[in-house]
C-alpha cells in the first residue's frame, strides 16, 4: 500500500511493509496518536520519523495532534475521566518533568528502553545531563528568540532588551501568552544579573519586577500560542519584532525567503523531547516505546535536522547533522548551538519551572487581562 501524506492537522496514514523496529515488546498496537507542536517542526518529525517508521510497519495507523501547548492540562483531564487517548507526546522539559512529578508519564530507563548509540554506547551517556526527568526522552536542543523584518525597521536590533524601545525600533511586538522567557527578559532588561534573575522571580517583588517591565509594552504586544504565529505576523508585517522558536525563524528566512532577521542575543535554551503518557494498555504502550525508541536513535535525531535547525539531544547524532533535504545547506551553522549564535545564552532552569510554573502561569493570565 503507497504511503500517503501526512498532513499536519489531526490526520491519519496507514500503510503495509517490512516488520517493527524492536523486538520484545509483546503485542503492539495497530494505531496510535503522536502529540506535537505543528508547523515546521512537526513537519520535521513526521519526516525524519513517522513516515520512516509507517514504512517499517504493517498497516500502521498514525493519527497526529497539534496540542503539545496544552500537554499538561489535557493530560490531567484525560487521567481524571481515566481516558487517555494519547500515545506519544512532545513536551519541553519543564512539562515533562511536571507530567513525571504527577505520575502522569511513563518512567523510562533509557539503557534498556532506548537504543544505543552505533559504537555501542549507551542511551544514558549518549544523552548525558539532557536526561533531566526519569520520563523524559530528549530530542533536541532549541531556542526561543526573536526575528524581525529587516525592511520594516530602519536600524536592525542587536540586543534582546531592543524589544522594550519602541521609538528606536516601532511597531508591535509578538510574545507567547505564557510567562516562560518573557519573565526572564524583563528582569534581565530591567537591569537584573543573569545569576540572580530566578531568585528574584521567588519573590513577589521579583514577580511584580517583570510585569512592571512588561507593561511598558502590553499595548504594543500580540500573543501567540503557537509556534507557527509570529513567523506568520512577520511575514504579514503585522508585528516588526517577535519571539518563537529558532526553528520556525529559520523555516520563514532559509525555505521561503521572507525578509527577516535573526536576534540571537540571550536566546533562550531549551530542551524539548517525548513522554509515554502512564496508564496506558499495554499494547498502547509497546507501540508507543517501539516507536521513541526508532525515533531517538542516532540516525533519526541527526535526520530531524535536515528539515529544520534543532540541534540534536544524542551526543553522537551530532556529527552527522548534513545538509537541508531540500535547500542543500548546511544546517550546522542555523543551530542555536553554534558558537557564532551562542555568545549571549540563558539556559531555562527546568526544576524552576516545573515548581513554579502553576502560580506564574495564574499570575501571567490574570496580568493579561488586566
Amino acid at each position: 500500500m503507497k504511503l500517503t501524506k501526512m498532513m499536519l492537522t489531526t490526520t491519519a496514514l496507514t500503510v503495509a511493509a517490512g516488520a517493527a523496529f524492536a523486538e520484545g515488546h509483546g503485542s503492539m498496537a495497530d494505531s496510535m496518536t503522536v502529540v506535537s507542536w505543528g508547523g515546521a517542526y512537526q513537519n520535521s518529525q513526521v519526516k525524519a520519523y513517522v513516515e520512516p517508521y509507517v514504512e517499517m510497519n504493517e498497516s500502521l495507523e498514525v493519527v497526529t495532534d497539534e496540542s503539545s501547548a496544552e500537554a499538561v492540562t489535557k493530560l490531567r483531564a484525560m487521567s481524571e475521566a481515566g481516558n487517555i487517548t494519547w500515545d506519544v507526546v512532545d513536551v519541553v522539559a519543564a512539562d515533562a518533568m511536571r507530567l513525571c512529578d504527577e505520575g502522569l508519564a511513563l518512567e523510562i530507563d533509557p539503557d534498556t528502553m532506548l537504543a544505543d548509540a552505533p559504537d555501542g554506547t549507551k542511551a544514558s551517556e549518549d544523552f548525558g545531563d539532557l536526561i533531566v526527568s526519569e520520563c523524559f526522552i530528549p530530542q533536541i536542543v532549541y531556542s526561543t528568540t526573536f526575528g524581525y523584518r529587516t525592511d520594516l525597521l530602519d536600524t536592525a536590533p542587536t540586543s534582546v532588551c531592543d524589544i522594550f524601545d519602541t521609538d528606536t525600533f516601532p511597531g508591535k511586538r509578538a510574545l507567547e501568552k505564557r510567562p516562560i522567557g518573557n519573565m526572564e527578559w524583563a528582569l534581565i532588561c530591567d537591569g537584573v544579573a543573569i545569576e540572580d534573575v530566578y531568585d528574584t522571580l521567588e519573590t513577589e517583588e521579583g514577580v511584580q519586577r517583570a510585569f512592571n517591565k512588561l507593561d511598558t509594552i502590553k499595548d504594543d504586544v500580540v500573543w501567540w500560542s503557537a509556534g507557527a504565529e509570529t513567523p506568520q505576523l512577520l511575514a504579514d508585517g503585522e508585528v516588526t519584532i517577535g519571539s518563537t522558536y529558532n526553528g520556525r525563524l529559520f523555516s520563514a528566512i532559509a525555505e521561503q525567503g521572507q525578509p527577516i532577521g535573526m536576534l540571537w542575543d540571550w536566546q533562550m535554551f531549551d530542551l524539548d523531547g517525548w513522554i509515554i503518557p502512564a496508564g496506558l494498555p499495554e499494547d498502547r504502550e509497546a507501540r508507543a516505546l517501539d516507536f521513541v525508541k526508532f525515533a531517538t536513535d542516532t540516525q533519526r535525531l541527526a535526520d530531524q535536522a535536515k528539515y529544520i535547525s534543532y540541534g540534536p539531544a544524542r551526543a553522537s547524532s551530532a556529527p552527522l547533522v548534513g545538509q537541508h533535504a531540500e535547500l542543500g545547506i548546511e544546517m550546522a551553522p542555523h543551530m542555536p548551538t553554534d558558537p557564532n549564535n551562542a555568545q549571549n545564552t540563558f539556559l531555562f532552569n527546568y526544576d524552576w519551572w516545573a515548581s513554579y510554573r502553576d502560580d506564574l502561569d495564574a499570575q501571567y493570565q490574570a496580568w493579561l487581562l488586566q
